[in-house]
């Protein structure tokens, strides 16, 4: 599922700069008009074990990404640099997000084609460019290359739950 284009090209850069400081461009996007449109980054920590970025350390690592976007140029007009943490419904994008989130419920939109394009369900993991869901107590197994989009879908029923204790 490697992202096309634009996106691509941002990450490209700052992906090598990330992995100096220890941080992993979780995604990219960019949204919005094509006069002024938004380019959103998401980083966490590059150590799997590290608990999730803060606010404090995202901003802090703003300057040297801003810095990055300011030399590739990767849009000729003006735009809006977002940087944040994935969040709670975080974006996975690479084949090694898929093994490490396996347990977890995902949405996964596909890119256009015939069939069914989205699902929703456990997160397997990834073989051999395959990435597995238990969706509805059966198994459906999706090219890699064929995801568009995947997302890991919060579950506050426990949380909630644990309110009413």
């Amino acid at each position: 599922m490697p992202k096309q284009g634009l996106e691509q090209k941002i990450i490209d850069a700052l992906e090598p700069l990330a992995a100096e400081r220890g941080i992993d461009v979780v995604d990219v996007e960019v949204v919005g008009a094509s006069k002024a449109p938004c380019v959103r980054v998401r980083i966490d920590h590059a150590d799997e074990g590290a608990p999730t970025i803060s606010l404090d350390e995202v901003t802090a690592e703003t300057a040297w990404i801003s810095d990055a976007l300011d030399e590739l140029d990767p849009i000729p007009s003006s735009f809006t640099l977002e940087v944040s943490s994935p969040g709670m419904a975080r974006p996975l994008r690479k084949p090694r997000d898929f093994a490490r989130f396996a347990g977890q419920t995902v949405q996964v939109s596909l890119v256009p084609g015939e069939g069914r394009r989205r699902y929703t369900g456990t997160l397997l993991g990834i073989e051999d460019a395959t990435v597995a869901l238990e969706c509805d107590g059966e198994r459906v197994e999706l090219p890699f290359d064929d995801i568009r989009k995947c997302t890991i879908k919060p579950d506050f029923t426990a949380s909630d739950a644990k309110k009413q204790a």
